[in-house]
Formats: C-alpha cells, sequence, structure tokens
C-alpha cells in the first residue's frame, strides 16, 4: 500500500522510517532506534536492549533534519 505525505521529501511509509543510534543513559551502550517521522515531534519510552532501563526518547523536527534527546526516565 502506498501512502501520499504531504511532505514531498518523503515518497512512501517506509521513508517515514528512520533508524538512528543513541547511547542508553544508564549504561552507556549504544543501540539502535527506530523513530517513526510521521509525526513533527513525540515522546516515548523504549526500554534499553542491554540493561533493560526505561529510556525517554524525545525528537522534534528542525528545518536542517532532527534534535533527538535521550534521558532517564525518572530524570
Amino acid at each position: 500500500m502506498h501512502r501520499h505525505s504531504d511532505n514531498p521529501e518523503f515518497e512512501s511509509a517506509s521513508d517515514l522510517l528512520l533508524e538512528t543510534p543513541i547511547t542508553c543513559p544508564y549504561c552507556w551502550e549504544s543501540m539502535d532506534i527506530v523513530i517513526d517521522r510521521s509525526s513533527a515531534a513525540a515522546e516515548y519510552v523504549e526500554d534499553c536492549q542491554v540493561c533493560c532501563q526505561p529510556i525517554v526518547i524525545s525528537f522534534t523536527t528542525l528545518a536542517d533534519g532532527l534534535d533527538i534527546r535521550v534521558k532517564r526516565e525518572n530524570d
């Protein structure tokens, strides 16, 4: 199924998904996450793939890319 986006930069739904590395704020291990860029901004919790601690991941779409931030759940 092909989805049309009002943003000509994205051709299909799969273009909205971005795999990017982050560093866990608990154990400092690097891991890859997938960000769904269908929203201009979002915040969600994902467990670290190494230590299983909850990481708050937030992102905002900027003119020149994404601002991705990670923090401990209780910070």
